[in-house]
């Protein structure tokens, strides 16, 4: 049986650059594992932990869709109620409501000048149309192993339903 999608070669670099560049961003790690796990033990923490996390990649925010959803952990497939090959590749602005699209671009890209921002709050919808409020979210870019940006991740643990 081939792995899940989100435990592939690429999306277990992927899981390690989400880890590594939120440490960088906020001086403190992401995830609680002890010791010293493997790349790929990491990838499987990041997607089991219960905090929301998502990732896309570095397509300009004014450059047609915009960036595109190339993570989401089994807490964030949850909350929006789509599956990984549905969530997984599309425009990342579609997490939102198109009236609350502008604010999100606004924070996302102060976040882009600023490598990262916490304490974000917005009003979100899932597959189904059901609105939910997200509170307390940190957004941070992404960096290949070289340090280039390469996109941008959020995590956020509290939300509530409207």
């Amino acid at each position: 049986m081939p792995d899940p999608s989100w435990l592939t070669a690429e999306t277990i670099d992927l899981a390690g650059r989400i880890v590594a560049s939120h440490a960088q961003a906020f001086g403190r790690p992401l995830l609680a594992t002890p010791g010293a796990p493997t790349p790929r033990q990491l990838a499987q923490e990041l997607f089991a932990t219960g905090t929301v996390v998502l990732a896309h990649d570095g397509t300009p925010l004014d450059q047609g869709e915009g960036p595109r959803l190339i993570y989401a952990n089994r807490a964030a497939l949850g909350l929006w109620r789509r599956n990984w090959s549905t969530m997984v590749g599309m425009p990342s602005s579609q997490t939102a409501e198109p009236q609350q699209r502008a604010s999100r671009q606004q924070a996302l890209a102060t976040a882009q000048q600023q490598q990262a921002i916490s304490d974000y709050s917005g009003i979100r919808i899932d597959s189904e149309g059901r609105r939910f409020v997200i509170s307390g979210a940190r957004i941070w870019t992404l960096h290949t192993a070289d340090g280039r940006p390469c996109g941008q991740a959020a995590a956020f643990g509290s939300w509530h339903r409207l």
